[in-house]
């Protein structure tokens, strides 16, 4: 029955991708479109959740005491066909030691694509639904964790990141005010001894940057941290990362350190987000217009670096029936590009939901899977408590 289960997400969660990428072409293609999702209700302000809120488990997606987990779904190697070389396993490399006992924080990213409310409803099952779908292709890279905390939160609606309304930030605001709780109950619970990853992806990224910034920068908590992965939103070097407390990562074997990366086979063409990008300010209040974007290569876990196809242990590929997917040793290659792309080649074929301008934003995790899930272990691995 698990096994069957796990097939079912999958297929869902391939399903969403194809309906997602045609909302998105909608999107970046026709500036027009954004009536599609931009809210048209009046903004709401959210309720505040009771300080104890996420003391229950009915909050969380991943949770240690919840026993329906997709972050901890587990994907198989391909098959290599007979005459074509090593086995995928053999590929893959060898398993690294295990790492010590860690817990992960991880923020879904955004999941409401309607526009009834500018912050998604904790009731509304399509978003939440979807939010468990992108756990499982995305978190489950973490799941060597003891334990994972992720969770649900009155997230910001997609529309609210294609304009610059004051309705906009105020439910960005919302969604964090409910992050940050959700955060303080994982710090409470979490064992005090144990190292801490955190991790998120686009919208989860933008609460995950601001909780570095806000809460985390400059105190005690920040010696707890072994790793942040910051994936999928771009990170300015010069005005962003100095008031993150925490620098980039440059090796693999370091600990205590952050990394991030924005995907985009060839040619790339970034202009929607540079645009975003461009015109927003950074943590220091300056424009990040004309800053470096940083660039983590998940493949080798250096910062700025370029590395070969061969070197990528797994890329996590549904097949051509939607109807499973898994892992493909060697698929992808990754170069860091001096502006801070992430340059993966020649168009994969992962799927129809590739953005405009070859940008693989829904595909960042999935194209390294088996490189990030071996990347957490080793910074795990490199922690070591304050004296």
């Amino acid at each position: 029955m698990k096994l069957a289960r796990g097939f079912l997400y999958i297929i869902a969660f391939l399903t969403f991708l194809v309906i997602a990428a045609f909302f998105a072409m909608r999107i970046f293609a026709d500036d027009l479109s954004k009536i599609a999702f931009v809210p048209t209700a009046e903004y709401t302000e959210q309720k505040p959740l009771e300080v104890s809120a996420y003391a229950d488990p009915a909050l969380w997606f991943s949770h240690p005491a919840r026993t329906e987990d997709p972050s901890r779904w587990q994907p198989a190697y391909a098959e290599a066909d007979e005459g074509e070389g090593e086995p995928a396993a053999e590929l893959a490399g060898a398993q690294p030691e295990s790492p010590p006992p860690f817990a992960v924080f991880f923020i879904h990213p955004t999941s409401y694509l309607a526009k009834d409310h500018w912050n998604a409803p904790l009731d509304d099952a399509e978003s939440q639904q979807r939010a468990r779908l992108f756990l499982q292709g995305m978190a489950s890279a973490f799941n060597q964790a003891a334990q994972i905390w992720a969770p649900r939160y009155r997230q910001a609606a997609f529309g609210a990141f294609l304009t610059r309304v004051p309705e906009a930030d105020q439910a960005i605001d919302a969604a964090y005010r409910d992050v940050e709780l959700a955060f303080d109950e994982f710090i409470e619970k979490a064992r005090p001894d144990a190292p801490i990853v955190l991790a998120g992806h686009s919208q989860g990224s933008v609460h995950l940057l601001r909780l570095l910034k806000d809460r985390i920068a400059g105190t005690p908590l920040e010696q707890r941290i072994a790793a942040v992965y910051a994936i999928g939103w771009p990170i300015s070097i010069e005005h962003d990362l100095p008031s993150l407390g925490l620098p980039a990562c440059t090796e693999p074997d370091e600990a205590g350190c952050l990394i991030s990366w924005v995907s985009f086979a060839e040619p790339a063409d970034p202009g929607q987000m540079l645009v975003i990008y461009n015109e927003s300010a950074g943590f220091d209040g300056q424009p990040r217009e004309g800053g470096h974007i940083l660039c983590s290569n998940p493949i080798t876990g250096r910062l700025g670096d370029s590395a070969p196809a061969s070197a990528n242990l797994g890329t996590l590929v549904p097949n051509k029936e939607l109807t499973s997917a898994e892992l493909i040793p060697a698929a992808v290659p990754a170069t860091c590009r001096e502006d801070g792309l992430l340059i993966i080649g020649d168009p994969p074929k992962m799927g129809q939901a590739v953005l405009p301008g070859n940008n693989y934003h829904v595909y960042d995790i999935p194209l390294f899977w088996a490189n990030l899930k071996q990347d957490v272990a080793r910074r795990v691995r490199a922690w070591r408590p304050a004296r």
